[in-house]
């Protein structure tokens, strides 16, 4: 996986991409970014057709700046990605944000999350009427923390309008 949006990725290249991912709309395609800063700077230049969902990480407070370059977007699908979710997310602003992604670190060294800071999460999105999936808990053994949330899944996905 790499970040479309690095400063050492060419905007010729990201047309291409693009161009791609234009002609082939039978796909839906989920462009995640930790550069949302650089995609506001390009995202005018670029043809945002209705299968390319842009998202940006979120994983705390100190980066919570990056919805608000996403949300400027010209993407007509915005989704934030607060995985691994490693701090508190106490005031999103979710205007013009379609979906919110949450889940826990994992591998060896992964940090915790506390469960309050999903349901944190989990209502605001209900407030704003958001969709809200919640992928996992993350730690060593991911697949043995699973991923339900209050004894429940949350596989809400993005109302798409065609």
């Amino acid at each position: 996986m790499s970040d479309l949006f690095h400063p050492e990725v060419p905007f010729s290249f990201i047309a291409k991409v693009f161009e791609v991912m234009n002609n082939t709309p039978q796909h839906t395609y989920q462009v995640l970014t930790k550069r949302a800063d650089r995609l506001y700077e390009l995202h005018h230049r670029l043809n945002w057709t209705r299968n390319i969902w842009m998202g940006t990480s979120v994983e705390n407070e100190k980066v919570i700046d990056r919805i608000d370059f996403l949300r400027e977007t010209n993407a007509l699908v915005k989704f934030l990605s607060c995985e691994p979710l490693i701090g508190p997310l106490r005031q999103i602003n979710l205007v013009n944000i379609d979906w919110v992604i949450v889940g826990g670190e994992s591998g060896r060294k992964a940090r915790s999350m506390e469960e309050k800071w999903v349901w944190d999460i989990y209502k605001q999105c209900q407030d704003e009427d958001v969709a809200f999936f919640f992928k996992q808990w993350g730690g060593v053994n991911k697949k043995k923390s699973g991923r339900l949330l209050g004894g429940k899944t949350f596989d809400e996905m993005p109302a798409i309008v065609g």
